[in-house]
């Protein structure tokens, strides 16, 4: 669970830094999910192989 919430980045209200540059930016909600959406799907392989090699599960 801890892994998965550290790693929301397809929204601006995924994390608190993403809502803070939302505004002044001028970013769209779409900017986030195509800049986070490759992001994600990395981090999501890395995390349960990470997982998988350190606890075996």
């Amino acid at each position: 669970m801890t892994f998965a919430a550290s790693c929301a980045l397809l929204t601006p209200i995924g994390y608190q830094t993403n809502l803070m540059v939302y505004g002044p930016g001028g970013y769209r909600s779409t900017d986030f999910v195509r800049m986070g959406a490759p992001l994600q799907l990395l981090l999501a392989f890395v995390t349960c192989g990470g997982i998988w090699l350190l606890w075996g599960v």
